[in-house]
């Protein structure tokens, strides 16, 4: 990594907090070199246990770090993103929707439990697998680390030998935390995010070997429901019984992998061994006596090593759902944000905040209005002369080093649009084609506008797969469902009303403007100014409400959800 490779970037460029977190982390990386010497390449790491499904909570801390490393990437300086899968952790408790049985895998690795629907060789591995599959279509590279393989490996050995050597110096460091108290949860989305999480985590009890910095998984039932009875410092040999089963057993550190070291100890010691220049982690874990607060100083006093810099981020919401928990389950995930969502979008609603700004995610009423200003921030982007922080947070989302610019269609049709015309044509590609071409957004063959919202209306899930994913998933009854449907069926009382003879009606496929509701009306403009709630004015002048047709009524209707698309 060359000197002075922080002031290559232009001064005159405008600047967010994922520039001042790669300018942090280029400044750690010199400053370790200098006094460790040698060069190396920047190491911008995250982590995740894979408890339940990876919800857009923890989707945080992989874009998090995804975005600094390509800025550091985009420097032309070696960097990587080195994930790691605490899937050593334990399996803590059994999910709403999981059979009561799998208790009996509480305090076993989550790597050690067994796939309840049988499609993947383990827990971790089930939840692993869709987080893979949303962050390759969202550009996110990444190397992999399994926890599990690197304890039953041995790679820690030195490590843990180390601590358990210098555990009175990481008692005495624990103990200087330990009185102060966290900060109370300011939100039910924090509280349900605190359950989860392991910052605060340390042994319990009065004595050395209740606080030992080492854990031992019981060799007979797999559990870490073990108790340490004795240690030799001479021999390494760890004795210990298993308050499940009973069983008694002695483990040597120096020859045998049957355990872990405990959070506070384990999360300082990845970061000497694997070079860590920047990490972030919730804002539960920068609290007074948690992990990373005492990580830096036991980083430093028991593997001579420095803390990586760190930025906290707090807590992602979604509307419509009060908590949101890995290990309870019924959670929405990266893969169900992307059916509602472009990749680049979903991308762009963390980069553009800073991570410590709690935000909620609104998959009912603001997806309409949230395409709208995505689709303005595109234009305004396409001028150099408008270059800002909010046009700079576009680019961040819309393309990676590696993958490049990401997939979109290449005629952009307006989401409004889009879902207020699939309605009136039932779906049919071509006569959307057709239809969009006559508003004004030219296009050769349908295949210009294939693309995410595109296909969202033009398959055969049907125009109502957003609302049914909206309705099914994040739990918005009929009356709160996002505008999309309204606009169908205002759309669809235009159209009748045309085919009626009504004049001002026969103007709406020329307009999309006229197809739709305003962002904030409460009136329909599609109605001609009435609510839509109110009777249709008939040919004679009289009003009444028009029997809607059958096709009508299930062209309004969202199919139901498949066990394929439950989140798990």
């Amino acid at each position: 990594m060359a000197r002075g490779a922080q002031a290559s970037r232009n001064t005159a460029e405008p600047t967010d907090w994922v520039t001042r977190a790669a300018d942090d982390a280029i400044r750690h990386a010199e400053q370790t070199r200098a006094q460790d010497g040698g060069d190396r390449i920047i190491t911008c790491a995250s982590g995740a246990s894979p408890s339940g499904p990876i919800h857009l909570g923890n989707l945080r801390e992989f874009l998090t770090v995804h975005f600094v490393a390509e800025e550091i990437r985009r420097r032309g300086i070696a960097v990587r993103h080195l994930h790691s899968w605490d899937d050593y952790d334990r399996f803590r408790k059994v999910p709403a929707g999981v059979d009561p049985s799998w208790d009996e895998h509480i305090g076993r690795p989550l790597s050690a439990v067994p796939d309840p629907w049988g499609c993947h060789e383990s827990w971790a591995e089930h939840f692993k697998a869709p987080l893979r599959a949303a962050l390759a279509e969202m550009g996110v590279e990444m190397e992999e680390v399994s926890q599990t393989e690197q304890y039953r490996a041995g790679a820690y050995r030195d490590q843990i030998l180390t601590a358990v050597s210098r555990r009175a110096d990481i008692e005495r460091v624990m103990a200087q935390y330990r009185t102060k108290a966290a900060p109370a949860p300011e939100s039910e989305e924090e509280a349900a995010s605190l359950e989860d999480s392991v910052a605060n985590d340390e042994p319990e009890g009065e004595t050395e070997l209740a606080r030992f910095p080492y854990k031992p998984y019981c060799r007979e039932c797999g559990r870490d429901t073990t108790t340490v009875t004795s240690y030799d410092d001479d021999t390494t040999d760890l004795a210990y019984t298993c308050q499940v089963c009973g069983f008694e057993g002695v483990t040597n550190l120096t020859t045998q992998s049957e355990g872990k070291l405990v959070w506070k100890v384990d999360w300082p010691m990845r970061w000497s061994v694997e070079g860590v220049d920047f990490e972030p982690g919730g804002v539960d874990h920068a609290t007074p006596g948690s992990s990373y607060t005492v990580g830096k100083e036991l980083v430093k006093q028991v593997y001579g090593a420095r803390a990586p810099s760190f930025v906290g981020y707090s807590f992602v919401g979604v509307a419509g759902m009060a908590k949101m928990s890995s290990s309870k389950g019924g959670v929405p995930t990266a893969a169900d944000a992307l059916k509602i969502l472009e990749a680049p979008i979903l991308r762009w609603l963390y980069v553009r905040r800073q991570p410590k700004q709690a935000f909620t995610i609104d998959f009912g009423p603001e997806v309409v209005r949230l395409y709208d200003e995505w689709d303005a921030l595109g234009k305004k982007a396409a001028n150099p002369d408008r270059s800002d922080a909010q046009t700079l947070a576009f680019e961040r989302a819309s393309a990676t080093a590696a993958a490049g610019r990401l997939p979109t269609p290449s005629v952009v049709v307006p989401f409004r649009v889009l879902s207020s015309v699939a309605d009136v044509t039932a779906g049919s590609a071509e006569q959307i084609s057709r239809i969009v071409e006559h508003v004004g957004h030219a296009h050769g063959t349908v295949t210009d506008l294939d693309g995410h919202r595109f296909t969202c209306f033009a398959t055969d899930t049907r125009r109502g797969q957003l609302a049914d994913v909206v309705r099914g998933r994040v739990g918005f009854d009929s009356r709160d469902l996002t505008e999309i449907v309204h606009r169908m069926r205002c759309v669809r009382r235009a159209a009748a009303r045309a085919r009626a003879g009504d004049p001002a009606a026969r103007r709406v496929p020329r307009s999309s403007r006229r197809a739709v509701c305003g962002p904030r009306s409460g009136r329909c403009r599609a109605s001609n100014g009435r609510d839509p709630g109110s009777p249709a004015r008939t040919p004679g002048g009289t009003t009444g409400r028009r029997r809607r047709s059958a096709a009508e009524e299930g062209s309004s209707s969202a199919p139901a959800c498949s066990p394929a698309g439950s989140w798990r």
